[in-house]
């Protein structure tokens, strides 16, 4: 009776199973030198279905990749023209807006999931979730939220890139993603999520370190360890070369 039982279940549990996700990335840490000038990041993997078997139905597989870098406090503050001269005017400050955030997927985003899922995946650069720290009224957040994403996308830190990712015979994948020579150091993610038919149907997740290396990382090091020391020899550098440039300035 319970080999028939399993005979009977087998095909049901193998019609819930869910397919895998087995990614990986070309660099799993990126050292920032003097001469980094950025760097390409091709995130690639296969897609394990159960049974080993494709899906036969119409309904097609989309693949997006999402990489985000550590999240940070910042202050988005907007310019007004007073008197002929640029001041500060309003200003909101958000508690974790991403450092950088790029998004590839095998078709535009809008055209694979609904506008709740991309929320609740935050698939998108209309779809992140910064977080301001000020109960502003909500057009007011929508137009700092439009400012702080077009600052960081003219800056290559924010982008979008649909069709970037390629599927081949429905298992294996592969995308580019650029990293931006004025990249911040920290923990990035790269997350690769399996679409289907609108639905996410399994996630996967790798890490990449970004950190300076040689001397910048000596200086990085320094001003994060000891601030105090580091704030007084810069100062004393600068009135060190000021003073040294009049004197020079002197004699010629």
């Amino acid at each position: 009776m319970k080999r028939l039982a399993l005979a009977l279940l087998s095909p049901l549990l193998l019609a819930q199973a869910k397919p895998v996700l087995v990614p990986d990335v070309s660099q799993r840490e990126i050292r920032i030198a003097y001469s980094f000038t950025g760097a390409e990041l091709l995130l690639f993997g296969a897609i394990l279905y159960p049974g080993g078997k494709l899906p036969n139905d119409e309904h097609r597989t989309d693949l997006v990749v999402v990489v985000k870098g550590p999240v940070q406090s910042i202050t988005v503050r907007e310019k007004e023209k007073l008197a002929g001269v640029w001041v500060n005017a309003e200003a909101l400050r958000y508690r974790s807006a991403p450092s950088f955030y790029a998004i590839a997927s095998s078709r535009p985003i809008d055209r694979i999931v609904d506008d709740r899922t991309r929320a609740i995946y935050e698939l998108g650069l209309d779809s992140l979730q910064l977080s301001p720290a000020s109960s502003a009224a909500p057009p007011v957040q929508d137009r700092f939220a439009r400012g702080l994403v077009d600052l960081r996308s003219r800056a290559g830190l924010y982008y979008e890139a649909p069709g970037a990712v390629e599927i081949t015979e429905g298992v294996l994948y592969r995308a580019r993603v650029s990293i931006p020579a004025r990249v911040p150091v920290g923990q990035f993610t790269a997350e690769t999520f399996l679409i289907r038919d609108g639905k996410v149907l399994a996630a996967a997740v790798r890490d990449i370190t970004v950190q300076k290396a040689g001397f910048e990382r000596y200086v990085a090091q320094a001003a994060d360890r000891h601030a105090l020391p580091y704030g007084l020899l810069v100062v004393a550098l600068s009135v060190l070369l000021g003073w040294g440039a009049g004197r020079i300035a002197q004699r010629v």
